[in-house]
């Protein structure tokens, strides 16, 4: 069975290459004030015409919030699986920070790259490559699979979520694939256990109807911008850890490490800067605690003159926003009012508003059923090496949704991404090897639930390497046409 999968999936490769440049040129950000509406209903009807020709009934269903989310489900007998993804993107920002079009799949040094190209759309043709995979060798389903790929994971106005609430049949299954995660490095399989939790807020600090010239009123004038800079300076430690009143920073990271060296080039840091870490800390050990077991206060944005357009103005208003990520174990509503509270607390002067923004819950997975231990081989055959485990410091809401909704239903997290991708940066990229070797463990893993053996394939593959290549994308609803893949 591996070598039929595997022998599937690559023939299918160059149409994994075809779809994934249609689906990156859909600038499916889901904002109005930043990309236009029709570029979501494309992506969402392009998903929809993509896994209706693989022949699973398939509509595009709109969610509480205005997204389109696809949702497809083939009968079959045995277990029911449910793989999860999404087809809306995070803005591309100023153009001039990428060295391609961030909407044209570009290759460059064997990586594809194009917004989405691993977050999530990546992904997407990853779930399309594995059940293509699965038909091609099967020639039937050989269990009930459902695919859900959302429209509004990255803007977190809670769509699928809101939807899955109202009706929880929709996501049904017996086991449940979050493909929304990836792995620690290029070629290491990984399985996602854990999940941080967060909680943004608005902090607003108003000392002034209008700016005061600093000359004439500097050093008496109530500076907003210098109120909020201190109450801001407060959240973190010298050391860089989080201090909020009363919130816990004392976690520790039971999974595997995170040595300095990868993350220094994971994340990007410059020459001459190091990670985070208490004095006498193990490093390793404290990277892992600090992104997976305690809490992450982030100034993400602050309204201030830029300096190129200064004045010689003493600011009366003064905003940012703060994110706080929350790890598993911890209340993320109790730790966002622990922190409109410090917020408040430490500002030194001025009228004080603190506004709740997004909210969502932390998740851990359970490790010790069949499924994940059946993922844990498919995943082995498919890489070649050990999958390991550890945890992620963004949310995923509709993981806590799933397991309140199917408290029974295993729950595995799992992708493409791995840190070359530098996904939500400019120039993101996916290695369409990890494509490849995600499908292959998806397909596996699907016949290894299955039970399915070679002896038990009805309908051997013939022909893949042209039938593959040979589907078009006909009839997807106001799809662009896209040029050939840059190289």
């Amino acid at each position: 069975m591996h070598s039929l999968l595997a022998r599937a999936v690559r023939a299918n490769m160059p149409r994994a290459k075809s779809d994934l440049a249609h689906l990156v040129s859909c600038r499916s950000v889901f904002n109005p004030a930043v990309e236009p509406v029709a570029e979501c209903v494309t992506a969402a009807s392009l998903t929809e015409s993509l896994l209706s020709e693989i022949g699973m009934p398939v509509t595009a269903t709109a969610t509480p919030d205005g997204s389109l989310a696809v949702l497809a489900r083939a009968r079959g007998k045995g277990p029911a699986v449910l793989l999860y993804t999404h087809h809306d993107v995070v803005p591309a920002g100023p153009l001039e920070d990428w060295d391609t079009n961030p909407w044209v799949l570009t290759e460059r040094g064997g990586r594809w790259y194009g917004r989405g190209a691993a977050d999530c759309k990546g992904n997407v043709v990853a779930v399309l490559t594995a059940l293509r995979a699965v038909r091609d060798v099967v020639g039937r389903w050989p269990l009930e699979i459902a695919v859900v790929v959302e429209g509004s994971e990255e803007q977190s106005t809670g769509g699928m979520e809101a939807l899955a609430r109202k009706r929880p049949e929709l996501l049904k299954a017996d086991v449940v694939v979050l493909a929304d995660t990836g792995n620690i490095a290029l070629g290491q399989p990984t399985l996602t256990t854990t999940l941080r939790g967060t909680g943004s807020v608005r902090v607003t600090v108003d000392t002034m109807s209008v700016p005061a010239h600093s000359g004439m009123f500097g050093g008496a004038a109530p500076d907003a911008l210098q109120a909020l800079v201190t109450a801001l300076a407060t959240l973190r430690g010298p050391d860089g850890e989080t201090t909020i009143d009363g919130l816990a920073a004392t976690g520790t990271w039971s999974g595997a490490p995170y040595s300095s060296a990868r993350f220094v080039h994971d994340a990007h840091l410059v020459d001459g800067v190091l990670p985070l870490s208490e004095p006498g800390e193990d490093v390793p050990a404290a990277i892992a605690d600090r992104l997976w077991a305690r809490p992450a206060a982030t100034v993400l944005a602050i309204d201030a003159p830029r300096v190129d357009r200064l004045s010689a103005a003493i600011q009366g208003r003064a905003r940012a926003v703060v994110n706080l990520r929350v790890p598993p174990g911890m209340d993320s509503a109790a730790a966002q009012q622990l922190l409109i509270q410090h917020l408040k607390r430490h500002t030194p002067y001025g009228r004080v508003t603190v506004e709740p923004l997004t909210l969502g819950a932390p998740f851990e997975a359970a490790t010790d059923g069949p499924a994940y231990a059946a993922m844990r081989k498919s995943m082995r055959a498919a890489f070649g090496v050990e999958p390991v485990t550890t945890g992620q410091g963004g949310s995923i809401p509709l993981a806590v949704a799933v397991h309140e909704l199917h408290p029974d239903a295993e729950i595995l997290l799992l992708g493409v991404e791995e840190p070359q991708c530098r996904i939500h940066s400019p120039n993101e990229s996916v290695d369409p090897a990890e494509i490849e070797r995600t499908a292959l463990a998806l397909a596996l893993f699907l016949t290894r639930l299955a039970g399915l053996t070679d002896d038990m394939v009805s309908h051997q593959p013939s022909g893949l390497e042209n039938r593959a290549s040979s589907v078009t994308l006909e009839g997807v609803r106001n799809g662009p046409p896209v040029p050939p893949v840059p190289a």
